[in-house]
């Protein structure tokens, strides 16, 4: 079976470092530079823009809002970031000072659910900035990413709790510790099977969590891959990226698991998104943007080269 074509789009040197990427409402890509303190902006033509933040706010994931804006975190700063367009930029600090957010989604209720890695809280902000905070049950969990589920609540990572969260709209909290010790769970999505998908950096897995809190870990084949975030593709494939073994990788609701190199040795691929033309795009912190796309079989669907896994 046919590879899939990848290839990479030269946005920004290794100091600038690309790091999470998502579709833009305007049919761009639209993606964080976490070394620079910049956002930066790619047409699928290959034409792309900066806008600068300041320098040290470190932003990490990017998403789009509700508002046709995109909105990130600013890690270091500890504030969330919303960019138009256009460009225009809005930062709004959060009440709990060093509280680091990172992850970032869209929630079921018109707002933008975020983590606090450092202040062991889930935040809220409402388009117009308005930001409630809700406590988790455990200290020094380090939440990670969060995504909306299927069943109108939001999903997380507990990094260092080493657990999957969940917190519906009116701020209850429900954890569900995984299986195996240590595993360090980071990036996590929504599959179209109504399960959330996610994956073990430290653990080489991914894994799937029903909405009824029911786990099922799948090894990688590389355990020192470092798998590090997700997406889910028009087809219902989850693609995730290896940021240790230079690699992107697929796994499909039954558990086969492909993988792909990517062309440039030690690129270090961390996010990853379904692009507007249909592509799948994955920053590289090395300073790209590579494309992955695959070709339709006869039956109209992607071909990928399958080897089955133990669960």
């Amino acid at each position: 079976m046919p590879q899939p074509s990848i290839e990479e789009h030269k946005v920004t040197g290794p100091e600038s470092g690309p790091y999470a990427v998502t579709a833009g409402p305007d049919g761009a890509l639209w993606y964080t530079q976490v070394h620079s303190g910049r956002i930066g902006r790619l047409t699928p033509a290959g034409a792309h823009t900066d806008y600068p933040l300041s320098a040290d706010c470190g932003p990490t994931i990017i998403t789009p809002g509700p508002d046709g804006a995109l909105w990130f975190t600013e890690y270091q700063a500890h504030r969330i970031g919303r960019i138009t367009p256009t460009g225009r930029i809005d930062e709004f600090p959060l009440p709990t000072p060093a509280c680091g957010p990172f992850g970032i989604t869209q929630g079921p209720d018109g707002a933008l659910w975020f983590t606090e890695t450092a202040a062991d809280r889930i935040g809220r902000i409402t388009p117009d900035g308005q930001v409630t905070e809700y406590p988790l049950p455990v200290t020094g969990a380090f939440p990670s990413a969060i995504t909306a589920g299927g069943d109108g609540a939001l999903w997380f990572t507990l990094n260092q709790a080493n657990a999957i969260g969940r917190i519906d709209t009116a701020g209850t909290v429900r954890l569900h510790p995984l299986p195996t010790e240590a595993a360090a769970p980071v990036g996590i999505t929504a599959g179209q099977d109504g399960a959330l998908w996610f994956v073990e950096i430290a653990a080489g897995q991914i894994g799937r969590i029903t909405t009824d809190g029911d786990i099922t870990e799948f090894p990688l084949p590389d355990r020192e891959a470092r798998p590090h975030a997700l997406t889910t593709d028009a087809d219902g494939t989850v693609w995730f990226t290896e940021w240790g073994s230079n690699r992107v990788g697929t796994i499909t609701p039954d558990g086969t698991i492909t993988e792909h190199d990517l062309p440039t040795p030690g690129s270090e691929p961390h996010g990853i998104t379904l692009g507007p033309d249909g592509a799948l795009w994955t920053a590289l912190e090395t300073g790209a943007l590579a494309r992955i796309s695959h070709a339709p079989t006869s039956d109209g669907h992607p071909t990928r080269n399958e080897a089955p896994v133990r669960q």
